[in-house]
């Protein structure tokens, strides 16, 4: 770190060159996790806490829906750090596109996301009426070419990519004189599409939050949304505490570990908000860890994203109030070790595999080979425990130990039948 003023005759100008470089992002398929790092991130800079758990799950999201991403975020670490003012890290492309982002308050951010869904929805279904109608009149093959191709593709994403470059480049050099459209409904039509162009390109919804508003505070929203059946996606950044307000106990927070308001260990057990949502049946549910299998979690991403109804995506992200003792730079190897210990466990729930006579549920986490006991006195939120109420700590060690091995049986169970 050095004095800005010391900085701007080169730093400016190679800053000005690199944001000039063409992105490379139709190299490989952006549904790999190499081809996505090749795509266009629209999160950077975020401020968040070094290692932070929470911003590489967001990061890839953007590079791989960023262009067409609308989000919800629920007040948190993920609002401070997705919008300290007067800076936000959501950035947009060459052509002006990113995501576009607002947050709302712990206890209604669910039900906010909602709104902003069906009002997109509204808008489409509207330009799907219109464009309809347009087809029916008398315009140029050209027009009717364009309409039909997104009236038929608006639900894909690449589709209605395609069709609104034709839209845009007709409607946009057409001021309803010399255009070829003479009909006077065709006009009005034209410029309404104009007015509306923005909804053209379908919308990736998001609602995002931490594990204190999706299992706490929030939860009552978040089940409304959830049951509603709206094509929305859902991603809880999972620290197990409520990380922004100095680690308050959530009912996330499992059996044994000490945060605020549990200074002698959490005596429940963490609520299984992912089995919970899967009881719908028509919820597409995922439970991912980035630094334990990036595969299951960019297979994750994109079923969720594609599938056209609700999505939960539930992320384990370590913290700094977990106070880990190898440091905030191995948070990713600390998924991973959550993993391999059974402390977290990887599944899927796609309720598309039922209408194909198959499991919906795919558990991704292989049975457990390392110490799960020495994965909880890697982290001060155990240890501490020991040192202040020892009577107390082996006895909810082994339950906690217990709930995680229950909680996996029940996986296997599911997986199996």
């Amino acid at each position: 770190m050095k004095p800005i003023e010391t900085q701007t005759e080169t730093g400016v100008a190679n800053w000005d060159f690199s944001v000039t470089v063409p992105v490379k992002d139709t190299l490989m398929s952006k549904d790999s996790i190499k081809g996505s790092q090749f795509a266009h991130p629209y999160l950077e800079f975020s401020g968040a806490c070094a290692g932070c758990g929470e911003t590489p799950y967001a990061k890839v999201i953007t590079q791989l829906f960023g262009d067409r991403m609308v989000i919800a975020n629920a007040t948190g670490c993920s609002s401070i750090w997705g919008a300290s003012a007067p800076a936000t890290p959501y950035c947009t492309n060459a052509e002006g596109k990113g995501p576009a982002w607002a947050n709302s308050l712990f206890e209604d951010n669910a039900e906010y996301g909602m709104g902003m869904a069906i009002g997109i929805r509204q808008m489409r279904d509207r330009l799907n009426d219109i464009m309809t109608e347009a087809i029916t009149l008398d315009i140029p093959a050209e027009y009717k070419e364009a309409f039909t191709a997104w009236v038929e593709g608006k639900e894909d994403a690449e589709a209605s990519k395609a069709a609104t470059a034709k839209i845009l480049g007709l409607v946009n050099g057409c001021g309803c004189c010399g255009c070829g459209v003479e009909d006077a409904r065709a006009q009005e039509i034209i410029a309404e599409i104009k007015e509306k162009k923005d909804y053209l390109i379908k919308k990736s919804t998001w609602i995002v939050g931490g594990d204190g508003w999706a299992y706490d505070i929030g939860y009552g929203g978040l089940d409304h949304v959830l049951a509603s059946g709206e094509n929305v996606n859902v991603l809880v950044f999972d620290t197990e505490v409520y990380s922004n307000t100095g680690g308050q106990s959530s009912k996330s927070t499992p059996t044994g570990a000490v945060a605020k308001f549990a200074a002698s260990g959490k005596k429940m057990k963490k609520k299984d908000l992912g089995m919970i949502a899967a009881t719908y049946g028509y919820v597409y549910v995922a439970q991912v860890g980035m630094g334990a299998d990036k595969n299951q979690f960019m297979k994750a991403i994109i079923e969720a994203e594609k599938y056209d109804g609700p999505s939960l995506i539930i992320a384990y992200a370590p913290c700094i109030n977990h106070g880990l003792k190898q440091g905030m730079g191995r948070t990713q190897a600390n998924t991973e070790q959550a993993v391999k210990a059974g402390y977290w466990h990887l599944w899927r729930f796609n309720p598309e595999l039922k209408e194909q006579g198959k499991n919906p549920f795919t558990l991704d986490s292989k049975e457990p080979t390392a110490s799960f006991r020495d994965f909880l006195m890697d982290q001060v939120r155990y240890t501490s425990l020991m040192k202040d109420f020892p009577e107390v700590a082996e006895e909810l060690f082994v339950k906690a130990e217990k709930d995680a091995k229950d909680r996996y049986q029940t996986y296997i169970r599911l997986a199996r039948d």
